[in-house]
């Protein structure tokens, strides 16, 4: 893709990027799920992924839901979690990056006293990753209002995909 800038009102390419800007977006990677996960009340749950929409160097693995870029740089990472309840009701819910088994960015959402029985979070972040061992994954950690399971659900409607990881590179 060619970059332009204006000069003088005539456009003309660019031949040099910013320092530490690849020009280059990938590796990428999205997966979702495409089944209900059941969470326990109060514990750290690994969230599948199992459903590839684009994987540009087959570093992400749908057996494991881990993305293992073999590229060193600065990758940008989102995931949506979609909790419903159907018997309880949610009171805070936290998600998790997981940089190489341990935790490393942090979304928390908590309702107060306005218990809710669904919600939609989103963590995003910036990630320095190696380009050999490191490696993502994303957990939640959700509290119901009596001790029941949460529900993460792979979308409102067949066709939509609201909980979903991605990541792609941006830079050195």
């Amino acid at each position: 893709m060619a970059l332009t800038k204006i000069n003088n009102n005539t456009l003309s390419a660019v031949s040099e990027l910013p320092s530490g800007l690849s020009g280059q977006n990938y590796p990428a990677f999205e997966a979702y799920t495409n089944v209900d996960q059941t969470v326990s009340d109060g514990t750290d749950t690994k969230i599948t992924f199992n459903t590839e929409v684009l994987d540009t160097d087959n570093n992400y693995d749908t057996s494991t839901s881990r993305f293992t870029p073999q590229t060193a740089g600065k990758y940008l990472v989102n995931t949506s979690i979609l909790g419903t309840d159907g018997t309880t009701t949610l009171v805070w819910c936290e998600i998790y990056l997981y940089k190489n088994g341990s935790k490393y960015k942090e979304a928390r959402y908590n309702f107060n006293a306005n218990y809710i029985s669904g919600f939609n979070g989103i963590l995003s972040g910036n990630v320095d990753m190696n380009g050999t061992t490191d490696y993502l994954e994303v957990y939640v950690n959700m509290n119901s209002s009596n001790g029941g399971d949460i529900t993460i659900s792979r979308g409102r409607a067949v066709d939509t995909k609201d909980t979903y990881f991605s990541a792609y590179r941006i830079g050195d």
